[in-house]
């Protein structure tokens, strides 16, 4: 069975239903043991199918109503009514949906997780915000397109999943500099690294300040680190530093039930 993780604001929500999946439960070996959802890793496409097929079913969609766009870092997003051909995957970070039946979901191995509900107007939106995306506005991005299908952000029900942590999300001086030199204020989420000229990012505290900042009123974070717990989560982070030869792919995904 897929393991799977839940947020108590989202569980409240009787029409929603939603996972942010572990690594465990599923049927892939090696450095993809074993629910690797990811489509772009190196496993078995055959694994990666019965493993996204597992994942739909414990969010109740057929395995082709479980749907993960060609994700690129970006602040697009895109407003679906339908399934796709695996093959059409649009290129974007975020998927916004009204459609029952449709578990939108994103894919990661370090960067945050974002699902996001208004169960009144019956929206549903999921978002991959690595830094460069959470900078450019993929978050933002998502709400405004929440907005156009009849959200309220002042409504809007927000859970960050698992994604590395600032004690493990050490970062260079030109990545602090990027982040400083356009808002002084930005210097909050960086720690003091070990190494000179060094820092550690906190990724969902920014994240969680932008989501303020936006509007939006309630954000709920479960608080895991996917590098330090190798057990549960992939990492790409960690699987850089040990030189393995690829990573696998969390899904964490959310749907509105038919």
């Amino acid at each position: 069975m897929a393991s799977m993780l839940q947020a108590a604001s989202l569980c409240a929500l009787p029409r929603v239903r939603h996972a942010f999946f572990t690594r465990e439960g599923g049927v892939s070996d090696g450095v993809y043991a074993s629910l690797n959802g990811g489509p772009g890793s190196d496993d078995a496409p055959a694994k990666v199918a019965e493993n996204r097929a597992r994942m739909a079913a414990a969010l109740g969609v057929a395995p082709d109503r479980l749907l993960t766009a060609y994700q690129i870092h970006s602040p697009d997003v895109v407003t679906i009514d339908r399934p796709w051909p695996p093959h059409e995957r649009p290129r974007a970070d975020a998927i916004v949906t009204t459609v029952p039946g449709l578990a939108i979901g994103v894919t990661t191995a370090d960067c945050a997780p974002v699902l996001f509900a208004d169960e009144t107007a019956g929206v549903i939106g999921a978002a991959h915000a690595g830094w460069r995306g959470a900078a450019t506005g993929v978050l933002e991005a998502a709400i405004a397109a929440m907005e156009r299908c009849g959200a309220d952000r002042a409504r809007i029900a927000v859970a960050l999943g698992p994604t590395i942590r600032q004690p493990n999300y050490e970062v260079g001086p030109e990545f602090v500099a990027r982040f400083t030199s356009e808002d002084a204020a930005i210097a909050r989420f960086f720690q003091p690294s070990a190494r000179p000229q060094h820092a550690l990012f906190d990724l969902p505290g920014y994240i969680a300040t932008r989501l303020a900042a936006a509007g939006i009123r309630r954000v709920e974070d479960l608080g895991h680190c996917t590098y330090a717990d190798a057990t549960r989560f992939f990492s790409y982070r960690r699987s850089t530093h040990h030189n393995e030869r690829d990573y696998g792919r969390h899904i964490h995904a959310i749907a509105l039930a038919p």
